[in-house]
């Protein structure tokens, strides 16, 4: 996701230094008010103090602890998607994401981090005092550089860490020189501050000001240098640079002289890795690294080298199988790559990369791999976003090279499921397709702005990758974020033309989703009535497949029923298996919502068919299962089927972390229930569904007929259990959902247990 992630606190942080009376002025300030800023430097531990005050104040907060790390988010509009989507909230209504988060945070009882909010001040303020005053159990604990600056706002200025007045200090010593002690001693297990080392370790810490980041990068360097010989570079380091930039603090300045003098120590290419790193946002992968951080093939064994070295001298963290660097110290990179003059090149390699991947998802919908690829979409979110965010990006000064477009034509390859059959480009032929090298179109030219052709093609590069993810916006519930994207593509494109076409029917499919159907159905026929028109027959098949929804979501069947028609025909014509699979799932709730169980019955089968035996697709096949348990709900005597089928539904759902499809999976589970004389497991199941369509907007998409089936069923319910025991197992279902919740929250995956 990042992206931005959200995760429950834990209570341990035992190699946390000193601190214990801010901590209490903290959690006192927690206790008075509801917004605490903590302030401070680059460096000086922020983050830390903050995860740990939360950490112990945790138990006032019966539903968790959240925190938004936002250091990858450079657009402020898409602040409250983001905070959304780490609490979970699928954008699977027309509900702005804002609103959804307010509704559902007007019962809750958290504490929500805002972590690195100084480059997002005015969105953070607005979406505090949008929250404070409609949510009375919601807490915010921001950090930041600077005051956030709003109303009821307390400010905690977290302050270095203490150092020892004297050289000749008792060896219980301060704050700082502990930190130093620590972290040396990971770095060299037999080193120890002693009294005949004192002196220098003392000497050091005050000369980093006491800055935690400043000290751990100093400690680590005791790898390759003698203490002494550390101390002396370090103090030539700081006579020769007077503090960084003009203007700066002067704690910021010695955390800028202390890391420059880090980088200083690198070697070339770990200076040159460092630096093209920071075109990351959150965390990447070893692959990742190697493809956007080499220029050449050949370069890619020293991108590995030095990514070693630069874990061993922390200036990047190893997180599991993932990696990833301190915010500062990828400032520090970014200003060091513009100086480079390599960072157009750099972008355009990040931008290949997940183009490549996001052209391999769409063309490969409906594969076997379709999990381990979404999964890995998911876990790069944040990459995802920025690699939008630069192709989709205003004109800039210098040349940045773009991912190429290939000249529309009529033909298109067989898999291209419509996302880049305008642009003629097939799937890729492996996970991640065409190497960001390839697709940047060589080095940029020296000197000069983008030229308008440039700029054109970027947008075109970020139209393609926004809607080649159509189907990872819905698997994810992040439809607002892709109508976002989508929308800023077809502001670059307004023209009549593939480019337009393609935004356009991949938005209406989006919208269709969102609840906004009217415009999904204005987006279809727009962009359809463009594809005809230029003969695009990928974009026109596309076209009518998400038309088809459109209409069968309004009720206009007969309609839907002849639009679908065109749309398997040329759906097949183009070889779009994906689109296909897709159409059978809409096709089969026509005819469910229709009356016609038997023709929605075989529609599902057949689209069952199509998909084999294999278990790695699991969006497709889980809802062809619920609308075929649907089906099988409307005729007398198949209630066993029924329930065999749904809950296969309800595993897939469960796979994916799908709310809405859970939803659905939980009340036809009910309805079942109830035709077959259990109430008391149709109130609870029912209670289960409860908490799910609560973070989802309008239960059923605003289906009126599925509506009514779940209105009789708590009405039948009721009725054969009373009113006073029907509510009672109603709050144990939901009691036991929202622990469900809880626990994905903190990590663990759905393993929702039907009685």
């Amino acid at each position: 996701m990042g992206a931005v992630t959200g995760r429950a606190q834990q209570d341990e942080f035992t190699d946390f230094v000193g601190r214990q009376g801010e901590l209490a002025q903290i959690a006192a300030m927690l206790e008075r008010g509801r917004l605490v800023t903590v302030v401070g430097p680059g460096g000086v531990g922020k983050t830390r103090v903050a995860l740990v005050a939360a950490a112990q104040a945790a138990g006032n907060y019966p539903d968790g602890v959240w925190i938004v790390e936002q250091s990858g988010l450079r657009d402020p509009l898409l602040l409250p998607n983001t905070v959304a989507s780490v609490l979970g909230l699928p954008e699977q209504d027309a509900r702005s994401a804002l609103d959804a988060l307010l509704e559902y945070l007007r019962d809750k009882r958290l504490l929500l981090i805002l972590d690195t909010c100084e480059h997002l001040l005015d969105a953070c303020a607005d979406l505090i005092q949008a929250i404070l005053p409609d949510a009375p159990g919601v807490t915010v604990l921001a950090t930041s550089r600077q005051p956030i600056d709003t109303l009821g706002e307390q400010n905690f200025a977290v302050q270095p860490l203490p150092v020892p007045d004297s050289d000749t200090a008792e060896l219980d010593r301060g704050d700082a020189v502990e930190l130093f002690a620590l972290r040396a001693a990971a770095a060299v297990p037999d080193f120890a501050v002693t009294a005949a080392n004192a002196a220098d370790v003392i000497g050091l810490c005050r000369r980093l000001d006491g800055i935690p980041l400043a000290i751990e990068l100093a400690a680590v360097q005791l790898r390759a240098l003698a203490l002494d010989e550390l101390t002396r570079r370090l103090d030539h380091r700081f006579a020769v640079l007077t503090g960084g930039r003009p203007g700066a603090l002067e704690r910021h300045q010695t955390l800028h002289t202390a890391i420059e003098w880090s980088y200083g120590l690198c070697s070339l290419p770990e200076r040159r890795l460092w630096t093209r790193l920071s075109v990351f946002a959150g965390t990447f992968s070893l692959a990742a690294a190697e493809e956007v951080c080499a220029e050449v093939e050949l370069e890619r064994g020293d991108v590995v080298n030095a990514l070693i070295e630069l874990v061993d001298k922390s200036v990047v963290l190893r997180e599991g199988s993932r990696y990833r660097m301190l915010d500062t110290l990828r400032e520090f990179g970014a200003d060091r790559l513009a100086e480079s003059g390599e960072e157009a090149a750099c972008r355009a390699r990040h931008i290949g990369r997940y183009l490549s991947k996001a052209r391999y998802f769409g063309d490969h919908f409906a594969d076997d791999d379709q999990m381990d690829r979404y999964h890995e979409l998911r876990e790069t979110h944040s990459n995802v976003r920025a690699a939008l965010e630069y192709a989709l990006g205003d004109p800039v000064g210098s040349a940045v090279p773009a991912v190429p477009a290939v000249p529309p034509v009529t033909a298109v390859p067989a898999g291209a499921a419509g996302m880049s059959g305008g642009s003629g480009v097939s799937g890729a032929s492996g996970a991640s397709g065409a190497s960001g090298s390839e697709l940047a179109g060589g080095r940029e030219r020296a000197g000069g702005a983008e030229s308008a052709g440039e700029t054109t093609d970027r947008w075109r590069s970020g139209l393609e990758m926004a809607c080649a993810l159509y189907g990872y916006w819905q698997i994810s519930g992040l439809l607002g974020e892709g109508g976002y994207w989508l929308t800023k593509a077809l502001e670059r494109f307004p023209e009549a033309g593939w480019e337009r076409a393609l935004a356009l029917v991949n938005r209406g499919f989006v919208r269709s989703f969102h609840g906004d159907i009217t415009g999904a159905l204005a987006d279809c026929e727009e962009g359809t009535e463009i594809g005809l028109a230029i003969g695009d027959d990928a974009i026109v098949a596309r076209g009518y497949q998400h038309m088809h929804l459109t209409l069968t979501f309004l009720g206009q069947h007969e309609r839907a029923l002849q639009v679908g028609a065109e749309a398997r025909d040329r759906l097949r014509a183009c070889g779009d298996r994906a689109g296909e699979v897709i159409f059978m799932g809409q096709q089969g709730h026509l005819h469910h919502l229709a009356g016609r169980p038997l023709q929605s019955v075989a529609t599902c089968e057949e689209g069952l068919a199509m998909l084999g035996p294999g278990d790695g697709e699991q969006w497709l096949r889980s809802y062809l299962y619920l609308i075929y348990g649907l089906a099988l709900y409307q005729m007398p005597g198949r209630e066993a089927a029924c329930e065999d089928v749904v809950r296969q539904g309800l595993l897939g759902k469960s796979m994916l972390g799908d709310i809405v499809g859970m939803a659905y999976a939980l009340d036809i589970l009910g309805w079942v229930s109830l035709k077959v004389g259990l109430p008391e497991r149709a109130a609870w199941l029912l209670g289960t569904a409860a908490p799910l369509w609560d973070r989802c907007g309008a239960p059923f998409s605003g289906t009126a007929i599925m509506e009514q089936f779940h209105l009789d069923a708590e009405r039948d319910a009721a009725a054969a259990m009373g009113a006073e025991r029907y509510a009672a197992v109603h709050g144990t279902g939901v009691a036991y959902m929202k622990g469900q919740l809880n626990d994905v929250a903190r990590g663990a995956s759905f393993q929702v247990q039907v009685p």
